[in-house]
């Protein structure tokens, strides 16, 4: 069997500041498979921008490193790459799409030079072979009168249109792997559909991997073929789409969910702010604003990633061997990629529903599904959003949007 396109293991990147070392992302692990579509979703500054930026090293460096960790591009290893090959790499078989287009496009060039320029840097073609190519690529995104509006300049376009254009200059090099930061934030609720299905009309005509960057759960639910959910550089959840909707695990997941229009309250928040990134909390970083914390919650390092069981299994017990309804096995964390395997010693008692979780791969960080705790605290979802006052909004997104890097 093919492996993953994409496999990220224990990636730690980290900022050299006056206030201390920011750890942006903390041991984060997950992969992506040809074709498929993985959201990164979580409040602002939990670390997704980072993470997707330090797969091609877009990060300043310094302050900016990458500390530790593994990022496995095709079988090859990113992190130790030359930045000669790395620029290779960026716009022909990994591509990015930024929140706003009018940073990412130079004002003083007409859009088309923009895309023939990036045709040429990866490939030895001509001028009029390329300016050809960028009109083909507008065409191909849904910019009316390709030939003409290809040498517009970007101020001369509406937002949509600027945005069509960066996914055109994305294109261009035929990527592998599509990483789109937040590609529809800027817009609104009309362009930013016509954008989804723009992505997922060329994603099937590329058959590229997409590794989409949001804070809106909307658009999760509309692209994600599976979700990893971060929270202060860790990730806290990682499941399919739907048994993240359906059966959501984690305390934090939960309470993303609860502020989403139609499903929860959502004119209720998630009680209090992320953590200091220079200094976070010991145990799970979630724990000073979970309605469910423990003082086990409150000591040692993060959770690691545990199997999330059916619902059924966990009301039952039937997860557990202890009886106690837990829904994992002995402490071991659940590795990032691939079927996880490391069920071992857990063959009797009834760990089939656990088994059948781990290889499906939707796993909760959080010490409630460890065996000898009771998972039935954290499956009462609408608990979840009672964390108190708070001043930051949830209108149908896990988080504000504003104060940018995450």
């Amino acid at each position: 069997m093919t492996g993953p396109l994409l496999e990220v293991t224990d990636l730690r990147t980290q900022f050299h500041t006056d206030e201390g070392v920011v750890r942006a992302v903390d041991g984060v692990s997950f992969d992506i498979g040809r074709g498929e579509t993985v959201c990164l979703v979580g409040e602002s500054g939990s670390g997704k921008s980072v993470t997707s930026e330090s797969i091609t090293k877009l990060i300043p460096i310094p302050p900016g490193e990458i500390a530790g960790g593994s990022i496995r591009f095709d079988g090859m290893e990113l992190t130790d790459l030359p930045e000669s090959d790395l620029r290779d790499l960026r716009g022909s078989r990994i591509a990015h799409v930024f929140q706003n287009p009018q940073e990412t496009l130079n004002p003083v060039y007409r859009v088309g030079r923009q895309i023939a320029e990036t045709i040429r840097i990866h490939e030895d073609v001509g001028k009029e072979a390329a300016r050809k190519r960028a009109v083909d690529l507008l065409d191909r995104v849904g910019i009316p009168d390709a030939a003409e509006r290809v040498d517009d300049y970007p101020h001369e376009m509406s937002g949509g249109m600027k945005q069509r254009v960066v996914i055109a200059m994305a294109l261009a090099g035929r990527p592998d792997l599509l990483i789109a930061d937040e590609p529809t934030t800027a817009l609104d609720v009309t362009i930013q559909a016509q954008i989804l299905r723009l992505l997922n009309d060329l994603q099937a005509e590329f058959d590229m991997a997409i590794l989409f960057v949001t804070h809106d759960l909307g658009v999760v639910a509309e692209v994600a073929d599976r979700v990893v959910v971060m929270y202060a550089g860790r990730v806290m959840e990682r499941a399919d789409v739907y048994d993240l909707f359906e059966n959501p695990g984690h305390p934090y997941t939960q309470a993303l969910l609860a502020c989403l229009p139609g499903r929860g309250d959502a004119t209720t928040a998630i009680g209090g702010s992320l953590p200091s990134p220079t200094n976070p909390p010991d145990g799970c970083r979630f724990h000073p604003r979970c309605p469910h914390a423990i003082p086990d919650c409150k000591s040692g390092d993060q959770p690691p990633l545990h199997p999330v069981p059916d619902p059924d299994a966990v009301a039952t017990g039937a997860g557990n061997p202890a009886g106690t309804g837990a829904g994992g096995p002995p402490g071991e964390p659940v590795r990032a990629a691939g079927p996880y395997d490391d069920t071992d010693g857990a063959e009797e008692g009834g760990w089939d529903e656990v088994r059948e979780a781990t290889v499906s791969g939707h796993v909760a960080s959080c010490i409630y599904y460890r065996q000898g705790y009771d998972a039935t605290t954290v499956r009462h979802d609408d608990a979840a959003a009672d964390g108190g006052s708070t001043d930051q909004g949830a209108s149908g997104a896990a988080g504000d949007e504003e104060g940018g890097g995450s």
